[in-house]
């Protein structure tokens, strides 16, 4: 420990513990406000300090009582962020589905997961369980035909070793140009035993996709500008890159038969769901899903809740 580290330490007791402005520690120490608010950023930086909020509203919330019984969900955990903002909902939601996804994993178990922003920031939030016997599945093609990153393999990465699992991976694009050669390329005897895995999970950890300019999957170059067009006048959102209507159906068949992975009347078989999605863009797409039972547990945040509760009361 250098002088600065020691430095650090005595300016967040003071700050922290003893309750001191940060011109009262500077006055106290002989040193410049400045000095102090990058001396607090220095000992959050190196571990010395750690903020934890234990914010009620996520913890017993009538809000997520409401959604669970509007939707038949077993459990709802909520998040609250400050604002209605997507950065702020996406780090909120993906901190509370990866507590809520170390609850529910428990030896033994197969744990299928999709791929997604909000999968890979709920990924990085794992943090390591005693866990023996875990196998990790991938529920759909990853392989991406444009510059865009799906990080599929890095999500895969952190469910392991949060739960020091074993990976089943699907090195495969999720959507082909030919149908056959994806039925095809899917009798080969590894890749479909991975399939059946997935079809065979005993909890699914998953997002719904929006389908505006945002979303990753439209940005993958899977798609003709005709199929985005259809896709976007028939359908509401995606669920492990199946998209669906309004009604929770398949939109466009004939995508859906090029498409690799679990298809949604198989999601829907799997015991444990847990859906973890929320922000104004893919309202839509979360409430046909919930609506289709695509999940028995749901993480999500307050703004999101309230709009979900609204549409479905009285």
């Amino acid at each position: 420990m250098d002088q600065r580290d020691a430095q650090a330490l005595n300016v967040v007791k003071l700050y922290f513990a003893e309750g001191l402005s940060q011109a009262e520690v500077a006055a106290e120490l002989g040193i410049s406000r400045p000095t102090v608010s990058k001396l607090i950023q220095h000992a959050k930086n190196m571990g010395y300090v750690t903020i934890t909020i234990d914010d009620p509203r996520e913890s017993s919330s009538v809000l997520a009582q409401q959604l669970a019984d509007i939707f038949q969900l077993e459990e709802v955990r909520l998040t609250a962020p400050p604002v209605d903002e997507e950065d702020q909902v996406l780090t909120g939601i993906a901190r509370s589905g990866a507590r809520l996804t170390e609850e529910l994993v428990t030896d033994g178990m197969s744990v299928g997961i999709s791929w997604g922003n909000t999968m890979f920031h709920l990924a990085r939030e794992l943090e390591r369980q005693d866990r023996r016997d875990i196998e990790i599945v991938q529920l759909k093609g990853g392989i991406s035909h444009s510059a865009t990153m799906t990080n599929d393999v890095e999500t895969i990465h952190a469910f392991c070793t949060a739960f020091n699992a074993h990976a089943n991976y699907l090195p495969l694009p999720v959507i082909f140009d030919n149908v056959e050669v994806k039925r095809l390329v899917e009798t080969e005897r590894q890749l479909s035993s991975v399939l059946a895995m997935g079809r065979n999970a005993d909890i699914a950890v998953f997002t719904v996709g929006s389908l505006d300019d945002q979303s990753m999957l439209m940005n993958l170059g899977y798609f003709s500008d005709a199929e985005i067009n259809t896709v976007r006048e028939r359908g509401v959102g995606d669920v492990c890159s199946r998209f669906y209507d309004a009604n929770g159906e398949v939109c466009l068949p004939s995508l859906d038969e090029r498409t690799v992975g679990i298809q949604l009347d198989e999601l829907r078989k799997i015991p444990i769901r847990l859906l973890v999605a929320g922000g104004n863009r893919k309202t839509d797409a979360l409430e046909a899903a919930l609506k289709a039972g695509f999940a028995t547990h749901l993480a999500t945040d307050s703004f999101t809740a309230k709009r979900l509760i609204v549409r479905n009361s009285g």
